[in-house]
């Protein structure tokens, strides 16, 4: 990058008003600077600098060639301050506070193939409720939440955002199962229920479509955890309720179906960060990395 360095010759000059101030600064021979700057007002054909009897002065070619000059510079400061961030994907140790929804298949899997590319970097994830991630967040345990139906702040900044629908979660073996259209709550209610804590989005979710329809959730198991909640299905007659992302349609002995209810509305997951907090590029990198896989 000699010509970078060259350049720099010419910046120095226009600073000290003098080839022999700018190359005892730059610690090499006047003649060389000289040599350079001539080579450069060739190749431009003009003049960058007046020589006067008591120094150098920009000409109007020169201060437009300056302000190129200064412009890649800081071009290339910044672009010197990514690649030590990308250094820093090498190593180091990304902090996520993450909804029970991603845990159990989507967030490993991201974070697997991640470490496949930058194998040196650690993770450590708090599974939790919103509430739970926002504290962590503000209490710099974490560096980003992946959340679901989070209140907005004005000192978290939302990253990445998008829908979610809620789902019915039952055994392959449950009557409801074969409904290929989807569910109405109401077809839902005669059977056993098993359903997230009232702190978690997703049954809020259901509990203010069940007061504004006058109906009633009379669930007979709850739990702030998901896992157990779908180890509850195998009876074959219960069901639970789980954001898309989470909800166990892959599993081989379980099926997710679309709530179907007219107003039924759809929440957002959402990855978000402290406002005020500079990230470092790992973390970007590994939010790009899952972010279009967020549907």
């Amino acid at each position: 990058m000699n010509h970078l360095r060259f350049l720099k010759y010419i910046d120095e000059i226009a600073k000290t008003g003098s080839i022999r101030r700018a190359a005892l600064k730059l610690h090499v021979a006047p003649s060389a600077v000289n040599r350079r700057l001539q080579d450069i007002e060739a190749e431009l054909d003009t003049l960058i600098f007046e020589r006067l009897p008591k120094g150098m002065r920009l000409t109007a070619q020169g201060e437009i060639f300056i302000d190129y000059i200064r412009a890649r510079n800081a071009d290339l400061e910044q672009v010197k301050s990514e690649i030590e961030d990308l250094k820093g994907l090498q190593k180091g140790t990304i902090k996520l506070a993450v909804s029970q929804a991603l845990a159990a298949n989507f967030l490993p899997s991201k974070i697997q193939d991640f470490l496949k590319i930058y194998p040196s970097l650690h993770f450590e994830v708090f599974v939790g409720d919103h509430v739970q991630a926002i504290r962590r967040l503000r209490d710099f345990e974490s560096d980003v939440a992946l959340s679901f139906n989070f209140e907005p702040s004005n000192d978290i900044e939302i990253l990445s955002q998008v829908e979610q629908k809620l789902m019915a979660v039952m055994h392959r073996k449950h009557p409801l199962a074969k409904n290929k259209e989807g569910l109405k709550l109401k077809d839902v209610t005669p059977y056993p229920l098993a359903l997230p804590n009232k702190d978690t989005g997703g049954r809020q979710m259901l509990e203010r479509f069940m007061l504004k329809n006058s109906m009633v959730l009379n669930p007979q198991i709850e739990s702030n955890n998901f896992e157990f909640l779908r180890n509850c299905l195998f009876d074959e007659k219960t069901i639970t309720f789980q954001i898309a992302i989470g909800a166990a349609s892959d599993h081989q002995h379980l099926v997710a179906k679309y709530i179907t209810d007219r107003g039924f509305s759809t929440g957002t997951l959402s990855v978000v960060k402290l406002a005020a907090r500079k990230l470092p590029i790992g973390i970007g990198q590994f939010i790009n990395h899952m972010k279009n896989d967020l549907v």
